[in-house]
This record gives C-alpha cells, structure tokens and sequence, in this order.
C-alpha cells in the first residue's frame, strides 16, 4: 500500500533532507586515497547525529552500520570496513537519515583521488543524467514506468547495464516503502501505479559497466558478477500538485 503524504509530512521530510544534504556535503571532502571506508562511515554517523537525526540504516534488521560504501565491482549494501581506497576506485556513498519520524535516502558514486579515467567520467555521468532525467518524469499525472523507461534508456543507450534485480522505493516513516521504482521497463504501462500529489520516493540508478547479473559477497554486499565496475546515483523526491521537489 503507498502512503501518500500530507503537506505537514513533505515538510518534515523537506527539512530532513536539507540536513542529509548538509551531512553529506561534510563527508565528501575526506574521501581520499589512503582513507578506509569504516573511518566514513564513522564520520557520517557523527555529522547526522549533530545534525539531531539517527541513521536511517542502523533501523534496518542486523545492519549496524550509518552508511553502505562499496567500491568499484560492489554495487550496493556494502558494510564499511577497514578496507583502504586508492587512487582511481570507484566509491558509492550511500547514506539514509531519520529526522523527526521520517526517513531521506541519497547515493553518489565517485572517483576517488587525481584519477581522470575519461571513460570512468563518462560513466559516472550517464547515471548522473540518467536520474536527473528519471526525476523529471517523477510528476503529478506521470506513471512510476515513466521513471523507470527515463532510467533505461539513458543507461542502454550509453552501452551499460541497469542491475534489474535492485530498486529504488518508496520513502517516509519507513525507509523502505510502497512502491518500488524499477530501473527498466517492466509490464504494461497502464497497469502501473499512477504518480498522485503526496507520493514520496528514493530514485535510484544502479548500473554497471557491461553486466546486470549479480551475487553476494556475504550477508549483505553484492557485486557484478564478472567483476565489472557498478555505480549508484539516488535521490529522494517528493510529488505535490504543482512541482517536483528533490529533497536530497
């Protein structure tokens, strides 16, 4: 069942986002070569709790971590470890907040260090375009699969794979809702759910470089299956009468 919010609810969820943003745009900066990935996730505890929330992911059964971060092959839930970066891998910053009963989710992939990798860039940036496309089919009137074509066409016609096992969700007193936000076309058209003023979601756009098959690495990490490097770009948005409001 989906939940769609009221004004006083996009509200809260509007004022957690700018504070998800603020923890995030402190973050960033200390990703560097030689950092390891369990010192970010301790850092990202710190600033969501300064910023007088709780960490979305730690309210999920058996997770017990702020952040998922995997790097280059690992696609998504990757818990922090004492693993280092270097120069020229690939990092997903994935982090969730709960602010005053309601959750925000956002990801971003990025290279870490001076590497310049032209084609890595452009893979980066076909997710980074490919979301701000899905956001805009994100809309009163709209249908979810018009998301989802956005995403996969943006992501297909660039040569990559979307990982077609994994989703966006919707978003609000639970971190994980109704309904999920596929990366690809799926079914018929007119049988998906019809995008109404109040619908809160995480837009995500999970990807690889050449496959779409996946597998687990233990409980919780998993990774492309021929190794290919993955990435993931995600916000959370919320649908009113008039406009489209990005909140991460």
């Amino acid at each position: 069942m989906i939940h769609l919010k009221s004004k006083e609810e996009i509200r809260l969820m509007i004022e957690g986002g700018k504070k998800l943003r603020k923890v995030v745009s402190n973050l960033l900066p200390i990703v560097r070569p030689g950092t390891t990935t369990e010192l970010i996730d301790k850092k990202a505890e710190e600033l969501i709790i300064k910023e007088g929330g709780q960490p979305s992911f730690k309210k999920v059964e058996g997770y017990f971590w702020t952040t998922c971060l995997p790097v280059n092959e690992q696609i998504v839930h990757t818990p922090p470890s004492g693993r280092v970066l270097k120069d020229g891998d690939l990092l997903t910053v994935d982090i969730g907040m709960y602010f005053q009963g309601y959750h925000t989710d956002f990801a971003t992939t990025l290279m870490v260090g001076e590497e310049k990798d032209q084609r890595l860039k452009k893979f980066l940036e076909t997710g980074q375009i490919a979301l701000r496309k899905a956001i805009l089919q994100a809309k009163t009137g709209k249908r979810i699969t018009d998301i989802s074509q956005a995403i996969q066409q943006e992501i297909e016609d660039n040569g990559y794979r979307v990982i077609k096992e994994l989703t966006g969700h919707g978003i609000g007193k639970d971190l994980h809702e109704d309904p999920n936000i596929f990366g690809f076309f799926r079914g018929s058209k007119d049988k998906t759910v019809l995008i109404k003023p109040g619908l809160t979601v995480a837009i995500e756009v999970i990807y690889s470089q050449t496959s779409e098959e996946i597998e687990y690495e233990d409980e919780w990490s998993i990774k492309t299956k021929d190794d290919s490097l993955s990435a993931c770009f995600e916000h959370t948005i919320a649908v009113t009468e008039n406009e489209t409001i990005v909140l991460t």
